[in-house]
């Protein structure tokens, strides 16, 4: 929100308390505490009648910097709070005559000492990162209103570009945006969101993570062009300070800070299909669904029944329709014994017309008002209430429900919604302040399924597919990104989205292929295969109708196919991905930015990606075939043309629908599988190892994991001249070859040589 009029004039109803001059510190231990009066002090009667406001500095992990600004420090500062992992950093603290310095790693805020000079800047080593000054960190009151708020204003610098603040289908630099951190359901074309992270990262390789679960406000150069503020109501304002050195580097840090993805089942990267929304399905229909995929040969590895799957108006009574579907257990082996994974769409909300509502309201599981009575709404299902999930018998409770489910068959669950969470006159079992509570309830709902499949399945069988998350929620893979619309546009704001979420260290990350509303026509059900396919996780999903390619059109039969075969074939590198997310946090859909912080061309780039660190992806969005994308510098390689490309520049193509660019970075050995019908298979047995344009005197090197992510094979690549060695340890059988098919291989025992044509 904003409080001023231009640069000069506050609004009328505001009164404010700056910064304005240091006024004296205390250490205690690694805790630094600033005081900063709201006037310069002359004499000492300017001392009377004036606020002030206290900032803490503490580091929970090195080159993190946690800043806390007070007004009134006695007032009430309820959580809900984010989970910080706190690694007790190294902290130094040191003072001159002109500054203080508080000092992390490389990350440093100096503090400036001197009368009517309010500054911190922070610093990378000796490289300015950002800061805060005169008129920017304060207090605001609203005469009006009587509320109050604390705001900061962090400087943005020349050149500077702002990414993140959680999945945003608005431009993917957020320079001149406002944006509010406010979960709700608002499809993907508006600035509504259902991921609100009040996280964000720039181009020079930090970050800054506001600490606060409620309605964060953000004026990214929008009130003041040169700075980017943020504001919440109440008397504290926490933020960290995060220096990653790279884009990526800062996303790393946040993982650490705040959790990292875990990883998921190989199984869960094939093709999830659906039975949509609104249709009507049975047994019948969706055997026809998977047996027609079957007879097509388009291999289908996970079917997911959507909200239907219960009796109208008793969503959750977590109960097959029995009208519809007489033996669930029975139905339920038969997919299994197709090969086939199952999902089943869930909810937090209980309709008062299930049987479990009673029982929530009788023993309290359910959220309640101020006054003491179940809190009810007719928005989705008629006088529905919500979990109270604060309650740890609610919990217990819950997850009682859906393990019948898992112990019939059902593999994994779709946390569907988590946003439209009340404010008003509402009281939860821990006394969580509701503001607060609207987009952490996500976090809650999300992490009790999720613990309970990591129970129940094991801790690398966990997948669940969430729409809506807050600060910490990419521990819980994998979410998709909402109900988008049949059309080019949405297919490109839904990219957007993507790409700003991975900034948040969301390392798996999906859509609805061809669009939730609508039906595409069959061009954008083709190209939109192709995206949904180079994607972490990959499903076909709508409202009104099926999503099974044969009702577009049979060339549709033949473009899903083949790129489904292409995912399967490319596991062994695309589950290599998935561990680097796991455990570093860097998410497999990556913004050009994360890649490519050198190359200023990469700093807007938003519909293109790289699908890990070697393939860049650049999606078709028009009827012609025609796609412009930006080459970073080298020596590319097309994997489907084989065509090799010089980049450094924009490249225009055309493409028909079984091709797109699909690049692979320059110093590549790409791993390819010899399975095309399944994700999870024995990578090391029969894998191809294809390298890309390898630089003279380059060494490289890459891995194979297992299902639970340890490294079983490795394979290293060195070039001298015309000659590339291959050295391979782990595989029961492989093959190499230049991906351009330029190059002549002769192999013996664990090692080949290519000599170059």
């Amino acid at each position: 929100m904003k409080f001023t009029n231009g640069y000069w004039m506050l609004r009328d109803e505001m009164t404010p308390v700056y910064a304005v001059e240091y006024a004296g510190k205390r250490v205690h231990g690694k805790e630094l505490v600033i005081y900063a009066p709201g006037k310069h002090i002359h004499d000492r009667g300017d001392a009377l009648n004036i606020g002030m406001l206290t900032i803490r500095l503490t580091s929970p992990q090195k080159d993190v910097i946690k800043v806390s600004v007070n007004h009134f420090e006695a007032a009430n500062y309820n959580g809900p709070f984010a989970q910080i992992v706190d690694t007790d950093s190294d902290v130094t603290i040191t003072e001159t005559d002109e500054s203080l310095i508080y000092q992390t790693g490389d990350l440093k805020a100096v503090i400036k000492k001197e009368p009517n000079a309010w500054e911190i800047v922070f610093y990378d080593g000796d490289r300015r990162l950002t800061d805060t000054g005169f008129r920017n960190m304060a207090h605001m009151n609203n005469k009006n209103t009587g509320k109050n708020y604390m705001l900061e204003q962090l400087a943005i610098d020349v050149d500077e570009y702002i990414y993140g603040l959680g999945e945003r289908f608005t431009p993917f630099v957020k320079n001149g945006q406002i944006v509010e951190m406010w979960n709700e359901d608002g499809g993907t074309a508006s600035e509504i969101a259902y991921k609100n992270i009040p996280f964000y990262i720039t181009n020079k390789g930090y970050g800054v993570l506001v600490d606060h679960e409620g309605d964060v406000a953000y004026e990214i150069g929008s009130e003041k062009v040169e700075r980017l503020q943020f504001s919440v109501e109440g008397e504290r304002l926490d933020y960290y300070v995060i220096n990653g050195k790279t884009p990526k580097g800062a996303v790393q840090k946040y993982t650490e800070l705040t959790g990292k993805p875990a990883l998921p089942p190989e199984w869960s990267f094939g093709l999830w299909l659906t039975t949509s929304f609104t249709t009507n399905y049975d047994e019948a229909t969706t055997s026809s669904f998977i047996d027609g995929m079957a007879e097509r040969d388009i291999p289908l590895h996970v079917f997911h029944f959507d909200c239907y799957w219960m009796e109208a108006y008793e969503w959750c009574n977590f109960e097959w329709d029995p009208a519809v579907f007489p033996d669930p257990a029975g139905m339920l082996k038969r997919y299994h014994d197709k090969g086939l994974h199952i999902c089943v769409w869930i909810n937090p909300y209980i309709g008062q017309k299930s049987p479990l509502f009673d029982e929530g309201r009788k023993n309290g599981y359910l959220l309640k008002k101020t006054d003491g009575s179940v809190f009810q709404t007719d928005l989705w299902q008629p006088g529905m209430g919500l979990v109270d999930f604060t309650n740890p018998d609610a919990v217990s409770w819950y997850q009682s429900k859906l393990k019948t489910l898992l112990d019939m068959g059902v593999d994994c669950f779709k946390t569907d919604f988590g946003e439209r969470i009340p404010v008003k006159d509402i009281a939860y079992f821990d006394h969580s302040n509701p503001v607060k509570m609207h987009n952490y309830y996500t976090f809650l709902y999300n992490r009790t399924v999720f613990e309970l499949l990591e129970q129940e399945r094991g801790a690398h069988e966990a997948c669940l597919f969430a729409r809506s998350a807050t600060i910490g929620g990419q521990q819980f893979p994998a979410h998709w990104g909402g109900d988008c619309s049949a059309t080019y546009t949405s297919m490109a704001e839904t990219i957007r989205g993507g790409l700003s979420l991975a900034c948040a260290g969301f390392g798996f990350w999906s859509h609805d292929i061809s669009g939730f509303e609508l039906t595409a026509p069959a061009d954008i059900y083709k190209r939109w295969c192709a995206f949904g396919l180079l994607s972490s996780h990959s499903r076909l999903h709508g409202s009104g109708s099926y999503r099974v390619p044969w009702l577009f059109d049979e060339e549709s039969c033949d473009v899903l196919r083949k790129f489904v075969k292409l995912k399967c074939a490319l596991m062994p590198y695309l589950y290599r991905m998935a561990v680097e997310s796991h455990e570093e946090g860097t998410p497999m859909l990556r913004p050009m930015i994360l890649e490519f912080p050198g190359e200023r061309a990469c700093d807007t780039l938003d519909k293109q990606y790289m699908l890990g660190d070697a393939l860049l992806t650049a999606p078709v969005f028009k009827e012609s075939g025609e796609v412009d994308y930006y080459l970073p510098k080298g020596e590319w390689v097309n994997l489907l043309t084989r065509e090799v490309i010089t980049g450094g520049e924009w490249k225009k193509e055309k493409h028909d629908y079984f091709s797109l660019p699909l690049l692979v970075r320059p110093d590549t050995i790409l791993p390819i599988g010899k399975n095309h019908e399944k994700p999870d298979y024995d990578y090391t047995d029969g894998v191809t190892f294809a390298l890309s344009q390898i630089t003279d005197g380059a060494t490289v090197v890459t891995e194979l994991v297992d299902a639970s992510g340890c490294i079983i094979a490795k394979a290293e690549a060195k070039r001298d001249g015309n000659t590339i060695i291959i050295k391979v340890n782990g595989c029961k059988d492989w093959s190499c070859c230049m991906i351009n098919g330029d190059g002549i291989v002769e192999m013996e025992d664990n090692q080949a040589v290519i000599t170059l044509k």
